[in-house]
């Protein structure tokens, strides 16, 4: 929960791109059971809104459907940026490429440019969702293996940038999570077999596995942390 002392009336609140499967679900999901009050947002078919979570469509390539977003919302504790695309071996064309860093790396930086007068207001805290290709290459999908190497960069520079504002900027960086973006890996035997057997904790990590270092992240125990990378990968880094 935010550190900083809220209205008696106002909730906590925390707004999640992605959020509507995968690892942004799971997230929206968190923040809810830890008493955020939550706007969960994406493209695509929209879950019903459940306890403490709004489900609302928006498109993190537009400024416009952003700024909407934010026209509804006078506070906000935690921006959590889980919106992304993958295409692999499609992004080995330049079109295609552009789209996936579009959404990826400059959706990450529109969220955050247009939610910082909020966010300074409540000192608050920005949570990326960069990847194992932040560190390493990917071969059939240079365009997100570029855009999350951005979002690391683009960590540490806004951790630096909007530290007047005494706003927090960290990410986390799944490993091999059990996702339907992963499917397709986790059907292919030698892909899903070189991936368990780099894994030290040997098995593909669950959406709701980062649910914890993002609440930390969030949180006042986590009140000296910025422009920090937090693995959780079940030690797949390490290897």
């Amino acid at each position: 929960m935010s550190h900083q002392s809220l209205k008696k009336d106002q909730s906590s609140l925390a707004i999640v791109t992605g959020g509507t499967s995968g690892i942004g679900l799971a997230l929206a999901q968190g923040f809810a059971e830890k008493g955020y009050e939550v706007t969960s947002v994406g493209l695509g078919e929209m879950p019903k809104n459940q306890e403490r979570i709004e489900f609302h469509p928006m498109d993190v390539r537009s400024q416009e459907s952003i700024k909407n977003l934010l026209k509804t919302h006078d506070h906000l504790d935690v921006l959590v940026n889980a919106a992304g695309a993958i295409r692999r071996e499609e992004e080995l064309k330049p079109e295609v490429f552009e789209t996936i860093v579009d959404i990826n790396l400059n959706g990450t930086m529109r969220m955050c440019a247009e939610c910082r007068p909020l966010l300074a207001q409540s000192r608050g805290s920005i949570i990326n969702i960069a990847s194992m290709l932040s560190y390493f290459g990917g071969g059939l999908v240079p365009g997100y293996s570029a855009s999350k190497g951005g979002v690391a960069q683009l960590t540490k520079s806004l951790a630096i940038a909007y530290a007047v504002d005494e706003i927090r900027v960290n990410a986390l960086a799944p490993g091999w999570i059990i996702t339907p973006m992963t499917s397709e890996l986790r059907s292919n035997d030698l892909r899903n077999k070189a991936i368990l057997e780099r894994t030290p904790l040997g098995r593909w990590g669950e959406p709701s596995e980062l649910v914890g270092p993002a609440i930390f992240l969030a949180s006042k125990q986590a009140s000296f942390v910025t422009g920090t990378l937090l693995n959780v990968d079940g030690g797949y880094a390490a290897m």
